[in-house]
Formats: C-alpha cells, sequence, structure tokens
C-alpha cells in the first residue's frame, strides 16, 4: 500500500496535487494521471479514456455545442403583374 507522500513523490507532484487527481478534479494535467496510473500499473487503461464513441457524457456535452439548425420561413412568389 502507497501513502499519499509515497505516491507523489513517484509521480513527481505534490500530495495537494495527488489529492485533487484523488478528488477528480479537471485541472489535472493528462501527463500526472498517466503517471498515477503507470505506478498503479493500470497505464492500458487511460486508452478508455480517450475512446469518444463509449463516452455518453461527452458525447451529450457535444451535441448541446452543436448549433442548431434553424429554417427562414418560405418567401411566398407575388402573385401580381409587374
Amino acid at each position: 500500500m502507497l501513502t499519499q507522500q509515497s505516491m507523489a513523490e513517484r509521480i513527481q507532484t505534490s500530495v495537494s496535487t495527488l489529492r485533487r487527481l484523488e478528488k477528480g478534479d479537471p485541472r489535472i494535467p493528462i501527463g500526472t494521471i498517466a503517471q498515477a496510473m503507470f505506478v498503479l500499473g493500470e497505464l492500458e487503461k487511460i486508452s478508455g479514456l480517450l475512446e469518444t464513441a463509449d463516452d455518453d457524457i461527452g458525447l451529450t456535452l457535444m451535441n448541446e455545442q452543436l448549433p442548431q439548425r434553424v429554417r427562414g420561413k418560405k418567401q411566398k412568389p407575388d402573385s401580381g403583374a409587374l
């Protein structure tokens, strides 16, 4: 079992950053996350973070940012003589 101090040293970061990582802080650099996963022997799982096709939350957020299609009203041709 690793202490937070030992783990922080192994991934070359501070204990406070490690604590933020453990809480899921999205501001943690991907390199720090990769180092932590490497130390824990779980590096292969990082590819799962990049699988956008299986990321329901990410896909929902991306869909919300797509521009909405707006159609204008069709104009009726004038029905009179010139």
